[in-house]
């Protein structure tokens, strides 16, 4: 193991004096030691972005934008090197890891082009005649230093999902990474040192919780953006008070299938939307309602397709899908919630089993809707099946959780496309694919539980601007 990993603070490369290390997932090897923040390097990173806003704010869109499209070249220069990384601190299977690299690299070329559109509106004011010869102009500016709390499991793409619209906007900004995946964020850092990035715009501060609240309470802060657990979340929301927030908290993403969907490709997709990096994504397939006609035939095509597929394994591995769950913490709760069901009258159709941090790819059916797996976020290689005899009854039942990020409702019928568009309570309605689906430029966030704001690029630059409004009055100027 190489020297202690440094963090990432005010252009430089820190040592501490707290280190810890962080182990692979899937063999419990060590991959790194690391040094952590302590308050007094919290206290200094704030200070620092807080002088570097005043030379952010400046910064020409030309400027910002080559920043941000040497960033995106400087992370596909290191594809594999990242991907490894990813792997190795994450227990990600190595081809999602790639595809994670490609698109934090496309994140960062769209914040690029995004950063050239923040158009604002010229409005006529002279609507009456108490205000003649007035016009409005509105233009977004910068607000401050933003902290940029990220989670495990994408350490690359939802960091970028932060970093760049800040970038983008002019806002210097500082990275918690999470506590199991800092080192993704620590080379990443590496790549914006060398893309010329103004020191004190991106810091990087490895730390733990109760010294991360500090990046959250200090008024110098304007910014708190944050991805994870809604416990948590909801509590940064309340210390940071008067500061902006964005909050993206998970979810039990559902899909419905309808009697006139191709079957065969939504089966496909619900296996990996349900069971791709061992379902530890917040917008992972959980719940499925089926229509009574294709039950049967839908659960057949499901259980193939889980069967030729679905590979568990070694990440390392180029076929694996399902590698290991990211501590065993999560894989007691996750093995607990399968036992539970079962012993209170479900029925596994395939996995339930557990091998330390590696549970197998689980398909559940006669669930109630009050059992943890279908209640709660299961974070975990878990999906549960539920039959349902008209449109809106699976509409009602998709809505009925506390969560509310992404639907994905397979159907050839427009009406009921549009029904569930303006009905189901989440950010986001999927047609005909999963509801795992995101493409980086769209917006992203939910509703209910599952947090407030959004993200992809132009919405979360919103997110960290303000608009400002001048009024010009040219009724003291004589005519020509």
């Amino acid at each position: 193991m190489s020297s202690p990993r440094k963090l990432f603070l005010g252009g430089e490369w820190r040592a501490t004096a707290d280190t810890t290390l962080v182990r692979n997932p899937f063999d419990g090897a060590a991959v790194a030691e690391l040094h952590q923040a302590t308050a007094a390097e919290i206290e200094e990173a704030v200070a620092i972005a807080d002088r570097a806003f005043d030379r952010a704010r400046k910064l020409q869109s030309f400027e910002r934008e080559a920043m941000l499209l040497a960033i995106a070249s400087g992370i596909e220069a290191r594809r594999e090197e990242f991907a490894r990384c990813i792997m190795a601190e994450g227990g990600k299977p190595i081809t999602f890891a790639r595809g994670e690299v490609s698109r934090a690299a496309n994140t960062f070329r769209i914040a690029a082009e995004e950063c050239k559109r923040l158009h604002g509106e010229v409005m006529s004011l002279d609507w009456t005649k108490d205000s003649p010869s007035r016009t409005g102009l509105t233009r977004r500016f910068p607000v401050g230093p933003v902290t940029a709390i990220s989670p495990f499991n994408f350490p690359l793409n939802l960091v970028a999902h932060k970093v760049a619209p800040a970038l983008a906007a002019g806002n210097p900004v500082i990275s918690k990474p999470a506590h199991q995946t800092p080192l993704t964020a620590l080379l990443l850092a590496e790549v914006v040192e060398q893309a010329g990035v103004p020191k004190g715009m991106f810091q990087v501060l490895p730390c733990l919780g109760p010294v991360a609240q500090a990046l959250v309470t200090h008024p110098k802060i304007k910014i708190v953006s944050f991805t994870g657990s809604p416990p948590v979340g909801w509590k940064l929301k309340e210390l940071a008070n008067k500061k902006k927030v964005t909050l993206e908290l998970g979810g039990n993403a559902a899909a419905i299938i309808e009697p006139d969907a191709d079957l065969g490709f939504a089966a496909d997709r619900i296996a990996l939307g349900a069971f791709a990096y061992a379902g530890q994504v917040c917008i992972s397939v959980q719940r499925v309602f089926v229509h009574g006609q294709v039950y049967d035939a839908f659960r057949t095509r499901l259980m193939g397709a889980v069967e030729s597929k679905i590979r568990m394994g070694d990440p390392a591995e180029e076929s694996t899908v399902v590698g290991p769950v990211i501590e065993d913490s999560a894989a007691d709760r996750i093995h607990g919630w399968i036992e539970r069901a079962r012993n209170g009258g479900a029925r596994l159709l395939s996995g339930g089993e557990r091998r330390g941090r590696m549970i197998a790819p689980t398909v559940i059916e006669d669930a109630r809707p009050e059992m943890e797996v279908c209640s709660k976020e299961v974070f975990g290689p878990v999906v549960v099946l539920q039959r349902y005899g008209e449109f809106g009854e699976a509409v009602a039942a998709a809505n009925d959780s506390s969560y509310g990020l992404q639907a994905g409702v397979f159907t050839r019928d427009l009406p009921k496309l549009w029904r569930a568009f303006q009905e189901l309570e989440v950010g986001g309605v999927i047609a005909n694919d999963y509801p795992m689906y995101r493409a980086d430029q769209m917006p992203y966030g939910g509703v209910k539980e599952s947090g407030f704001g959004r993200e992809g690029l132009r919405y979360a630059i919103e997110e960290m601007t303000e608009q400002r409004l001048l009024v010009l009055n040219f009724s003291p100027f004589p005519e020509v």
